[in-house]
């Protein structure tokens, strides 16, 4: 994961939509059939209680759309298996890292990716079900008539309405990692004239994972100045946009350079990277960071580089260490942002300005001076002690108030 872009998530119906919705219809009509089949063989013999689908029911499950979201969720799994109360975890992720785990009350469900996926969660049984996937009820992810409740993670401390177009519509509850999401839910839901949703504010079971992670590697000794780029993705995207220019005044310095693509720019835009990688490979300063897990790099570096990527507070919250920001102009007329004066209010690109450096385009030939003084900047550093005590709130105890909320829901 680049541990989020969590300020863009790519739903379930970008991209080739109609040809993937006919694929989830049809998906969803084979499993309706099996369901429908199974019903007939068990009223045939008389065993009208014991009708199931292809899943069995369960009080408390949790979905797991990606890799990218498993510090989201093993705290919890965690959380549950302390308690000795069962739980089933659906995943969509083959080499899911918690079949590694010995856990005897959390049973482990693949039931694979995409639109296959989809198609057995629409006929689920369960009393909750937890998620980070937002869009329900939009695209191919439908409520099942047999799960009693819906609830959605947030999986970063950023903005709810950074989704896209109702992408928290159509949840019972919404799990926060800070109050300050409230208030542009419920701007949304009076706008739209659909039903209050229950909002909770739990903390951030992703960053309190992240935090134990990055605290149990060892400093390095006489470390060299280690300057960080890591962005999103999409033509607005820092590397998009600008990665010959940024890279290369950068490649000039005596510091050590690591460049951190987003794991969807590999996917949708190999061409970008493959061009940098040779431009740079005669540069020995210059790292290219693929690993799945993002805390490494973070912990190495001492300045980050960005546009508009949810690792952006990843950073400033775990590291107390200062960013540069590009101004990417991000489009934000398909997320629900856009419904809130235009997106200009929301709160992550007003604490952005206030707790990091612009960095502009002209900018980049004096790039060394500019990362100098912002690495002497104490006003920047309170600023961004004041918004984790906004965002990350519950710090440490997330698992437990997750927990805490389903079961009371449940009861």
């Amino acid at each position: 994961m680049n541990s989020s872009d969590f300020f863009l998530y790519i739903d379930p119906g970008t991209g080739s939509m109609l040809f993937s919705i006919l694929i989830g219809a049809a998906a969803t009509l084979f499993f309706l059939f099996k369901a429908l089949i199974i019903k007939i063989k068990i009223l045939i013999s008389g065993k009208k209680g014991a009708i199931q689908t292809d899943s069995s029911y369960s009080d408390y499950a949790i979905y797991n759309e990606g890799k990218q979201y498993f510090n989201v969720f093993y705290p919890i799994l965690d959380e549950f298996e302390k308690r000795k109360i069962p739980l089933t975890y659906l995943t969509s992720v083959k080499d899911d890292p918690a079949k590694d785990k010995a856990y005897q009350f959390v049973k482990i469900q693949y039931i694979g990716e995409g639109n296959a996926a989809f198609a057995k969660l629409n006929l689920l049984s369960a009393g909750i079900l937890l998620m980070t996937t937002p869009s329900l009820n939009v695209y191919q992810l439908k409520r099942s008539k047999n799960v009693k409740h819906y609830s959605h993670i947030l999986h970063a401390t950023s903005d709810a309405t950074m989704y896209k177009l109702f992408g928290l519509d159509f949840f019972d509850s919404v799990l926060l990692t800070g109050d300050y999401q409230k208030k542009d839910i419920r701007f949304l839901e009076e706008k739209r004239g659909i039903k209050q949703k229950t909002l909770v504010t739990v903390g951030c079971t992703y960053l309190d994972s992240l935090k134990q992670k990055i605290d149990s590697i060892p400093q390095k000794e006489n470390k060299n100045f280690t300057v960080l780029i890591s962005p999103s993705w999409g033509k607005s995207s820092l590397l998009y946009k600008y990665g010959e220019s940024l890279i290369k005044p950068l490649s000039e310095t005596s510091w050590t350079i690591i460049i951190r693509p987003h794991p969807q720019s590999k996917k949708s835009e190999p061409e970008v990277i493959e061009k940098l990688t040779k431009e740079f490979a005669c540069k020995p300063n210059i790292k290219w960071d693929y690993e799945n897990d993002n805390i490494y790099s973070l912990k190495e570096a001492d300045i980050m580089i960005s546009d508009f990527s949810g690792i952006i507070y990843d950073f400033m919250f775990l590291c107390d260490k200062p960013v540069l920001y590009v101004n990417a102009e991000l489009d934000l007329t398909p997320y629900d942002a856009w419904d809130i004066d235009g997106g200009k209010s929301i709160w992550q690109f007003k604490t952005l300005k206030e707790t990091a450096i612009e960095l502009k385009s002209e900018d980049f030939t004096n790039i060394k001076d500019i990362i100098t003084n912002a690495s002497k900047n104490p006003e920047l550093q309170q600023k961004r002690l004041e918004a984790k005590k906004q965002a990350w709130m519950f710090q440490g105890r997330a698992q437990e108030n997750v927990a805490d909320f389903m079961i009371e829901t449940l009861s």
